[in-house]
């Protein structure tokens, strides 16, 4: 992005002030006259007057007026609309790059006659609306969105200018994006659900991005026929876009990295034909689902079958889809992982006693309780049903650095990338970490990132003691692999997780919300911090039958409040009771 210094809104004179008008996009705006005032700050004036030099320049700096910033916006938006593309970027901090998606909205959007109309400018940020009219082969359709621009001081002389942005062009538009009207890349798809009625965003608006990506894998093998439409181009990561799915080091963010986004549909000219796909969502299901997460905040929830890996539904209150392609601490949920690493080195047992301190210390950090509990005399399913922490990084010193990530990897089929669900996934992070990180792994911290997807697979291996990959589409559809795990979980294992998972469903953190599902039942709750929140995310993860759930609600708290509910209602809707 172009350089430039950013700085607050100063208050413009109330009086005194006079105004010019000048009509743009059918509306008349006003340019500020004398009242508006700037601050310069004169740099290197010492060493102009030794070395006799006369090019020292002023800078202004200081809070933008509203006049400057009414006026920055307004020379931008005249230009652009004129077609004058060379002095719209001009009036930008990145006039390379703001001239390239000017061009590009002409040349390769198509997109002609076009009016800018500004709207009610909010400090340094101004709204305005776009109309124009998309033109290709003699087929035209209207165009009408919203967007909005910033105005930020240019480093080099302080002057108000647009912060250039991809988003200023569309606000879909992300680094790389392009706006491109023709043939569509790919012809269109008619996504069915596993009864075979359609699935569309009117009925499931958190489907959007997930028939997206249908159309985007399925288009061509569905054998539809491309139309005409006015879409986005995303970025390619292999061609230096930010969204590379080979990271190396996880973040504790929503959007997990990935392999390129689908393209978007924003306006079609003429209609293609579409191929038809069948999926393995459940209507009632994913209805269901959809009504929970609406009623909550940042929530996002997945169901599926252990027995087949079929995924039945899953949602989300916010567009980006963290059901799939979320990265997020999973907190104590990922205690499940780590019960079946102990069990297998023998450093656990259901029944047997178990430590739970106020507090253990690793690597320099001292790990603590919820409240500082402590259970004293206590078994280790007591611990895991209260969801200690110490109970874990108790036993770090004991392992190896890479001793949880080989579990999750060999056992859970988890963090190898290989999972093909027939949408873009991100199938979960478990990196080898060392000292404190290592033990805080233990406890889903640390350097491990989950999604709902991933922690009900979890649980459904947990309650089968078999991995078996998720999937949205039948592989049969287009004859690809789905994933393994590289070793069976052993029957001692899988008997003592699910005797853990059973008790904390019955006596545990997790009782109230799955009061009434018993008794072939599981569960485990968890919170997960993160830096700059208040509260942690809320994760809850369990199986009713030969149903699995896993959900979370950012900044919810415990997940026992937030997300149980959520699960523990649509593991009842699916099991009929």
């Amino acid at each position: 992005m172009g350089k430039r210094r950013r700085v607050d809104e100063r208050k413009a004179a109330k009086s005194g002030r006079s105004r010019r008008h000048l009509v743009l996009g059918g509306v008349a705006v006003a340019a500020l006259g004398g009242g508006a005032m700037a601050v310069y700050t004169v740099f290197g004036a010492g060493a102009a007057a030794e070395d006799g030099s006369a090019d020292a320049k002023a800078v202004k700096s200081g809070p933008l007026s509203a006049g400057e910033v009414r006026t920055a916006a307004t020379t931008f938006l005249t230009a652009w609309q004129k077609g004058t593309v060379a002095k719209a970027a001009a009036a930008t901090d990145d006039s390379a790059a703001a001239k390239t998606a000017l061009t590009g909205f002409a040349k390769d959007a198509h997109v002609k006659d076009v009016t800018l109309t500004r709207g009610k400018r909010s400090g340094d940020k101004v709204p305005f609306t776009v109309k124009g009219t998309v033109s290709f082969k003699g087929t035209e359709k209207p165009l009408t969105y919203k967007s909005a621009l910033t105005v930020v001081r240019a480093e080099k002389d302080g002057e108000p200018v647009v912060d250039w942005q991809p988003s200023v062009v569309h606000p879909e538009l992300a680094e790389g994006d392009r706006l491109v009207t023709g043939e569509a890349g790919t012809p269109p798809v008619k996504a069915l659900d596993r009864d075979g009625g359609e699935l569309t965003t009117e009925k499931y608006p958190s489907l959007g991005s997930v028939l997206d990506g249908l159309r985007e894998k399925y288009g061509k093998k569905a054998g539809g026929k491309a139309g005409v439409e006015l879409r986005i181009v995303r970025a390619d990561p292999a061609e230096g876009g930010s969204d590379d799915k080979s990271s190396a080091e996880p973040t504790n963010s929503t959007r997990s990295t990935k392999e390129k986004a689908a393209d978007k549909t924003l306006l079609e000219l003429s209609e293609g034909t579409p191929g038809e796909v069948t999926t393995t969502l459940s209507p009632s299901l994913q209805a269901a689902a959809e009504e929970k997460v609406a009623a909550t905040k940042r929530a996002s929830v997945v169901v599926m079958r252990p027995s087949t890996g079929e995924i039945l539904a899953a949602a989300n209150s916010s567009s980006f889809n963290v059901a799939f392609q979320g990265s997020l601490a999973p907190g104590s949920t990922m205690k499940i992982v780590s019960s079946a690493l102990l069990i297998d080195k023998g450093l656990a047992s259901a029944n047997k006693g178990h430590p739970c301190p106020k507090y253990s210390s690793y690597g320099g950090w001292k790990f603590q309780n919820d409240d500082k509990f402590e259970i004293k005399g206590g078994t280790f399913k007591a611990s895991f049903a209260r969801s200690c922490n110490t109970a874990f990084i108790s036993q770090a010193k004991k392992l190896d650095d890479d001793s949880l990530t080989k579990e999750a990897q060999q056992v859970f089929g988890l963090g190898l990338n290989n999972w093909a669900i027939g949408v873009s996934s991100f199938d979960g992070a478990v990196p080898v970490q060392s000292d404190a990180p290592m033990a805080a792994s233990l406890i889903g911290q640390g350097g491990v990132r989950m999604n709902p997807l991933n922690m009900a697979s979890v649980v459904a291996t947990a309650k089968t003691g078999v991995f078996k990959q998720p999937y949205l589409v039948p592989p049969s559809v287009d004859d690809r692999t789905l994933a393994t795990a590289s070793r069976p979980m052993s029957a001692t294992v899988r008997s003592q997780l699910r005797e853990l998972l059973q008790y904390t469903a019955a006596a545990g953190t997790a009782a109230e919300a799955m009061s009434g599902l018993g008794p072939d039942y599981g569960a485990k709750t968890g919170s997960a911090e993160v830096d700059g929140q208040k509260e942690p995310n809320g994760w809850f993860t369990a199986w009713k039958g030969d149903l699995a759930s896993a959900g979370v609600v950012q900044q919810g708290g415990h997940g026992s409040e937030s997300a149980g509910p959520i699960v523990a209602a649509l593991l009842k809707a699916g099991s009929g009771g």
